[in-house]
């Protein structure tokens, strides 16, 4: 049976608002902050499984922003685009192709820097039982991308598929998606997939964290470097908001605090970054066409 809202008296209505109002004077004269909390947007990297990180990396923001924090994780880049362009995040860490695909709708906040530049690759890995030794062993395998969206995970091998003459369409015996690099390689690792494609970051940090997770991957090919996925924020999030959190993470190797979330990251830091550093993405996938 339905049940009827309860009916809240005048006095009681008068009450609740002057608690509320209480509470938020209380707060105020605490020097506690009012605003609510800032909204960034992560999709599933080899974070998936790491909720302490983001806690601690949660706490070193709250301290320099002064703001709170809430992570918002999205299980693709669609919906994580879809977010940033009906302003319903202040920022988000996202790949270097979603960023050129929307860049009139966004602006570039920073970029992280592993092994002391802002710079990445895609790998090109196979499972070590499968026998393929060169890229023209690919035809009539199974492959493992991670994203439609993904530069590293979609976009350069296909691109770089074309380039050896190779129709990505139409050699593969199976392809699927993942939606996640750590599944790429969890599926090449478990023989549902004879090779993928993956963000080499990504690998190289589980080969650190988790060797047994890598173990029965190798590597075929790297690509050329290319801009290091992004920190960006929508058009409608406030320029002073938008350097607070750049300079924040632009701090972080200073603090110990910092410091500790970096190691963890397997980043060095990050910095401020041009536009132009994604143009070899945008390049590679204008040639290629429009992606759905």
């Amino acid at each position: 049976m339905k049940r009827s809202k309860p009916h809240l008296s005048a006095w009681t209505r008068r009450r609740w608002l002057a608690v509320t109002a209480a509470g938020a004077v209380s707060a105020w004269a605490a020097g506690q902050p009012l605003e609510r909390p800032l909204r960034i947007g992560l999709t599933p990297v080899f974070l998936d499984d790491r909720l302490g990180l983001l806690k601690r990396w949660e706490s070193y923001l709250r301290a320099a922003l002064g703001q709170p924090i809430r992570w918002v994780q999205f299980s693709n880049y669609s919906q994580i685009v879809d977010a940033l362009r009906g302003a319903r995040l202040d920022l988000a860490w996202i790949c270097g192709y979603p960023y050129v695909r929307e860049r009139s709708h966004l602006e570039l906040v920073c970029v992280p820097l592993w092994r002391q530049k802002p710079l990445y690759q895609s790998y090109l890995i196979v499972d070590r039982a499968s026998g393929i030794r060169t890229v023209s062993d690919l035809p009539g395998r199974v492959f493992a991308y991670s994203d439609p969206l993904s530069n590293s995970g979609f976009i350069y091998p296909q691109f770089y598929l074309r380039s050896r003459g190779l129709d990505p369409t139409r050699i593969f015996r199976k392809s699927f998606f993942t939606y996640s690099h750590r599944h790429v390689v969890d599926a090449v690792s478990q023989g549902l997939a004879e090779a993928g494609a993956v963000d080499g970051y990504i690998w190289e940090a589980l080969a650190e964290l988790a060797p047994s997770t890598v173990a029965q991957t190798r590597i075929l090919e790297r690509s050329p470097d290319f801009g290091f996925p992004p920190f960006v924020a929508p058009r409608a999030t406030p320029a002073t908001l938008i350097k607070r959190f750049a300079d924040a993470l632009a701090a972080m190797p200073s603090t110990e605090a910092g410091r500790a979330v970096l190691a963890e990251l397997r980043l060095d830091g990050f910095t401020a970054a041009s536009p132009t550093l994604f143009d070899g993405i945008a390049r590679m996938a204008k040639a290629q066409g429009p992606v759905a």
